[in-house]
């Protein structure tokens, strides 16, 4: 299958969040006196032991990022969903200080003429990072913009020799209950799975995530390494991952096997289709204000013009 990805223009260096800025930020909230010393998001920001990751050397792929003005660090790094430590948006920054993503190491099996255990350092080492600015929309109907620093997934996969029969690929994240406190309770079934068509994993957007804002992931955003299919809602879009492995059969999936009603296997971006108790039509940007009005949302989550081929033989209303 041939891939058309439009050229977008290059993105203007006012549009991205300098790093001095964005370490720098909650002093200034406090000085204008939009937070007060009190509030929870100041009390967290004070304890945040996540801020000092180690940088990364990447190149910025403008080719594929969106203009979208990006979400502030502090946004990305407090307000996420990871059930490994919790229900609760502010869980994962909360509960995932004892988390320990180094050593990491992914075994990648199945359908291939390649396979092995790689070590986390020698994945980022052998590949170009880039950074590659995408819109994550939520299923709960909630967005943000996100700089992201990783590798292609496509790139990654090239380098294993899929065979015919890899019709699909597998994920899997870690599980270890003693470090993620969400996995001690019968929240989902354990450990968290995730897949992909061949061709949807191969697709030039789909990116294997090592960091944000230009430094290593945050635990609470999936550290060391995570998934991000932007045009997907974001439970497609598994964290730590340990295992990858490909397939001649459709894999299960954690959200499809815990509510098959409400989490379809593609979970595509599609404001036609809502969820059973919700409506996906619009949505909300993080940071734009508890009381700022909802902007459509938009199909394939604005990657209609880049995927939409993926999904052309097959009817998006029943296959959700």
């Amino acid at each position: 299958m041939t891939f058309l990805i439009k050229n977008k223009k290059q993105i203007k260096s006012f549009e991205i969040t300098p790093e001095k800025t964005y370490l720098n930020r909650r002093s200034l909230i406090k000085s204008v006196g939009i937070l007060s010393a009190s509030s929870p998001l100041t009390s967290l920001l004070a304890d945040n032991h996540e801020i000092n990751k180690a940088s990364l050397a990447f190149t910025k792929n403008s080719e594929f990022s969106t203009r979208e003005t990006v979400n502030s660090f502090e946004e990305i790094t407090t307000y996420n969903n990871f059930y490994e430590f919790g229900l609760g948006k502010s869980d994962p920054y909360r509960y995932s200080g004892n988390f320990k993503p180094k050593p990491w190491t992914v075994l990648v099996t199945g359908e291939a003429e390649k396979t092995g255990t790689l070590a986390y350092e020698d994945i980022v080492a052998s590949h170009q990072l880039e950074e590659r600015i995408y819109r994550l929309r939520c299923v709960e109907a909630w967005s943000m913009v996100i700089p992201w620093v990783g590798i292609s997934l496509m790139d990654f996969i090239k380098k294993f020799q899929p065979n015919s029969k890899a019709k699909y690929v597998a994920f899997e994240s870690v599980f270890r209950p003693s470090e993620m406190p969400g996995q001690k309770r019968r929240i989902l079934d354990w450990p968290y799975i995730e897949g992909l068509t061949i061709e949807e994993a191969t697709h030039p957007l789909a990116f294997l995530a090592v960091g944000l804002y230009g430094r290593e992931l945050a635990n609470q955003n999936g550290a060391p390494i995570r998934l991000v299919i932007p045009w997907k809602y974001g439970f497609k879009s598994i964290k730590s991952i340990v295992k990858i492995s490909f397939k001649e059969r459709r894999p299960k999936t954690t959200w499809n096997l815990a509510a098959p009603n409400e989490y379809g296997f593609y979970a595509n971006v599609n404001p036609t289709v809502n969820h059973p108790r919700w409506s996906q039509a619009r949505e909300r940007r993080i940071g734009s204000g508890l009381f700022s009005a909802k902007q459509p949302t938009l199909m394939f989550n604005g990657y209609a013009e880049e995927v939409a081929d993926l999904y052309r033989t097959i009817d998006l209303n029943k296959n959700f």
